[in-house]
């Protein structure tokens, strides 16, 4: 089986590393806010280009303190609204509802899955105060675009990299575009840890000092709270675990370019739409598209090869959000019936990745030995 992603040989390149490194932690006595979550911080800073960095719980968190801090810092109150795409992982929305900020779903660009800058102006009311650009699949939204609407308009911009570490335009890094921006370690991350984790990044001082607190159960020196906070905080054995592994990540990356370069080259199948590389992405996912995407999915599984969606339902379809049932978003309804994300990872063989081509390429045969449609044209 080939495997979607094989964690599990991924950290193994690091195993005697990773090993030291929490044998460290556990030999210093110190396992929370210490040592190397300053270090972490420093050198993910440096790595995104930015001037600060406050290590978090996970991905979610991060978003989460980002609208917290700003509301606690008069930019935004309750009520204001929040355009963020429609097609983003449910997380992205959960952060704005959760701070009682009003999510407006915009339709992505139906070639890059990213944010259309075109419908960003059509969806702006007195009322908007934020554009929440995601960095879907580990490829820059059109930061260049959406950073002119922001001004234009006097909007926060907040990135969402949770998919998009050391992802750049014009050599600018994800986390770097924005006024804030939310990462997660989730271990199938580019970036990824052994367990939970997250990070925000920012060049706004006063941001990072609140956001700090607000982690912090809103106290910024010990027994003294400014804010009711929460406990949200980047422990030192994961810590230490993304220390080693961010010295790898721009290998990690080159890898998965050279995956995402051969299925572009190599896959030939005129029922299958192929991503479009519109910026230096990482490739976190390698999404493609089809029409019949279970029949596809059956056969690859068949044939060995795992695959997975990202995202089989759109967020104004989940119960979560069982008032936007009404809603019609057909770019993102469309593109969440079809996509189907093949494996890609910084160890995956050429071989493996020969392998999957050929069977996208050759005759669509099920378990039962029929032809598999995957095309309703």
């Amino acid at each position: 089986m080939i495997p979607f992603l094989d964690l599990k040989k991924i950290n193994q390149q690091y195993r005697e590393e990773l090993i030291g490194a929490a044998t460290n932690v556990i030999d210093s006595g110190w396992y929370v806010q210490g040592a190397q979550v300053e270090a972490f911080e420093r050198e993910f800073s440096d790595y995104c280009g930015v001037k600060h960095c406050i290590g978090v719980a996970n991905g979610l968190d991060a978003l989460i303190l980002i609208f917290r801090a700003y509301k606690e810092l008069g930019r935004l109150k309750e009520g204001d609204e929040v355009i963020v795409p429609a097609n983003t992982y449910i997380a992205s929305i959960l952060a704005i509802t959760e701070n009682r900020l009003k999510p407006v779903l915009v339709e992505p660009d139906e070639q890059t899955y990213n944010l259309d800058p075109k419908l960003i102006e059509q969806a702006i009311t007195p009322k908007t105060k934020a554009i929440l650009a995601v960095h879907l699949y580990g490829q820059l939204a059109d930061m260049l675009e959406i950073n002119k609407i922001a001004k234009k308009n006097n909007l926060l911009v907040i990135e969402d990299s949770a998919q998009a570490h050391g992802a750049s335009i014009n050599g600018k890094k994800a986390g770097n575009w924005g006024d804030a921006s939310g990462f997660s370690f989730y271990p199938g991350k580019n970036l990824g840890g052994l367990g939970d984790g997250g990070a925000v990044t920012t060049n706004d001082e006063e941001l990072a000092i609140t956001i700090r607190a607000l982690g912090n159960y809103g106290s910024h020196k010990k027994y003294q709270h400014l804010y009711k906070g929460i406990n949200s905080r980047l422990d030192e054995i994961q810590a230490s675990m993304l220390r080693v592994k961010l010295k790898y990540l721009d290998n990690e990356i080159k890898h998965r370019r050279e995956v995402a370069e051969y299925y572009l080259k190599n896959i030939k199948n005129e029922n299958i739409v192929l991503p479009t590389i519109t910026t230096d992405g990482v490739w976190h996912l390698f999404v493609i598209r089809v029409d019949k995407r279970e029949s596809l999915q059956e056969y690859l599984l068949v044939n060995g090869i795992q695959t997975l969606m990202h995202y089989p339902l759109a967020p104004h379809k989940q119960e979560a959000y069982v008032e936007w049932d009404n809603k019609n978003y057909p770019i993102s309804e469309q593109i969440h019936d079809e996509v189907l994300s093949l494996p890609i990872s910084g160890v995956q063989s050429l071989e493996d990745t020969k392998r999957i081509v050929e069977i996208l390429n050759g005759n669509i045969v099920s378990a039962a030995g029929k032809k598999v449609e995957i095309s309703s044209k």
